[in-house]
């Protein structure tokens, strides 16, 4: 079954998703981060640590780290030499946050920043969060200098079907229970149904291309269950 089949009829679209998410994570904001290290056993740890290496950015670099959460990748961008700036649309969330970065308030689609001021963009696990992921990939590449970097980690569906089959009934059975117990229980039943707004790799990827980045390259983590996309800021005026 496609993951995007009922999205039309179960999951919010356009001012409501953006009000639905926003309240969504205030609420979860307390206990978000027990609740991710005990749904992935702390693999998300290595891949916040991953991401932030293979942006491959110098010592010094500004990244602007979207949808920023509790400030996970704000620490890992830090103590990587890097200068990160987090943003979230979520207060509750910004509350939480245990970081030293500067933090600021604002919808990710619509960034407060002038074009081309940083020399990268992170992303961890928001993209099915967004309204429009195109209009999101156009405000990153907006932001980024030329040759600067983006990395993004979000969830996936593995190709393989007995893999898929076990990843379906973790994420939809027990990923709802964890977050029922230890959080708040409509959260966690939305959380994963809404991978159903990701598009399909190649679509997915097209999109970041279509942006205005080149050199993009997917990776599989935990056997396809998330993915890192990683790209270069093409120089403008180069064809794509």
């Amino acid at each position: 079954m496609s993951r995007r089949r009922h999205l039309d009829v179960a999951l919010p679209q356009g001012e409501d998703k953006v009000v639905a998410v926003r309240d969504m994570f205030d609420r979860i904001a307390p206990r978000y981060d027990l609740v991710n290290r005990v749904m992935t056993f702390r693999m998300d740890v290595g891949w916040r640590r991953r991401l932030v290496r293979d942006l491959s950015l110098p010592p010094g670099a500004l990244v602007l780290d979207l949808a920023c959460g509790t400030g996970d990748l704000c620490r890992e961008l830090a103590g990587a030499g890097l200068v990160p700036t987090g943003v979230d649309l979520s207060w509750g969330m910004l509350a939480r946050a245990r970081t030293n970065a500067p933090l600021v308030q604002a919808d990710i689609l619509c960034l407060p920043v002038p074009d081309g001021a940083v020399d990268g963009i992170s992303c961890g696990f928001a993209l099915r969060n967004v309204v429009d992921l195109g209009a999101f990939l156009d405000e990153c590449a907006r932001v980024t200098r030329p040759g600067g970097r983006l990395g993004l980690l979000e969830v996936d569906e593995p190709g393989n079907p007995l893999v898929r089959r076990g990843h379906a009934l973790y994420f939809g059975r027990v990923v709802p229970w964890v977050g029922a117990r230890l959080s708040d229980p409509a959260a966690y039943r939305y959380l994963p149904r809404s991978a159903e707004y990701l598009p399909p790799r190649e679509e997915l990827l097209g999109l970041v291309r279509a942006a205005g980045f080149e050199d993009v390259e997917h990776h599989e983590l935990l056997l396809g269950a998330a993915q890192l996309v990683l790209a270069t800021r093409r120089p403008t005026g180069r064809p794509g």
